[in-house]
C-alpha cells in the first residue's frame, strides 16, 4: 500500500473552482490506478473520477462530467482533481484512492467501487456556498 494525503479543499462560491491534490508516498504509486470519491453528510461514499496508471485514460461520474478533470503526474507522485462550475451539491469530503495492479485485471476496465481500492487518504473538505 501507499500513503495518500489530500489537499486543496476549502470554501468556494457556486460557480467557482478548486483544484485538489493527492500526494502519494512510494515510487510504486506510478503503477496504481487512482480515483477520487466523495461523501456528503448522511450519504454513502460515491465515485467521482478515475484515472489509469499512465494517466492516458480517465472516467467520470455523470454528475461531474464536463466540469471536473482528473489527471496525474507520476514524476511528482501526485493525482489532481480540477473542479470547475462548482454547485452546492458538490459539497462533500473528498477522498483520494489508489489501486495496486492485480494479476486478474482486465485491460481497459474502470474501477468505480470503493471496495476495489486498496489505499485511501484522510479526505479534504469541499464546501460550495450558494
Amino acid at each position: 500500500q501507499v500513503q495518500l494525503v489530500e489537499s486543496g479543499g476549502g470554501v468556494v462560491q457556486a460557480g467557482g473552482s478548486l483544484r485538489l491534490s493527492c500526494a502519494a508516498s512510494g515510487r510504486t504509486f506510478r503503477s496504481y490506478d487512482s480515483a477520487w470519491f466523495r461523501q456528503a453528510p448522511g450519504k454513502e461514499r460515491e465515485f467521482v473520477a478515475a484515472v489509469n496508471w499512465s494517466g492516458l485514460n480517465t472516467y467520470y461520474a455523470d454528475s461531474v462530467k464536463g466540469r471536473f478533470t482528473i489527471s496525474r503526474d507520476n514524476a511528482r507522485h501526485t493525482v489532481y482533481l480540477q473542479m470547475n462550475s462548482l454547485r452546492s451539491e458538490d459539497t462533500a469530503l473528498y477522498y483520494c484512492a489508489g489501486r495496486a495492479p492485480k494479476t486478474t485485471d482486465v485491460g481497459g476496465r474502470y474501477y468505480t467501487r470503493a471496495d476495489e481500492y486498496d489505499s485511501w487518504g484522510q479526505g479534504t473538505q469541499v464546501t460550495v456556498s450558494s
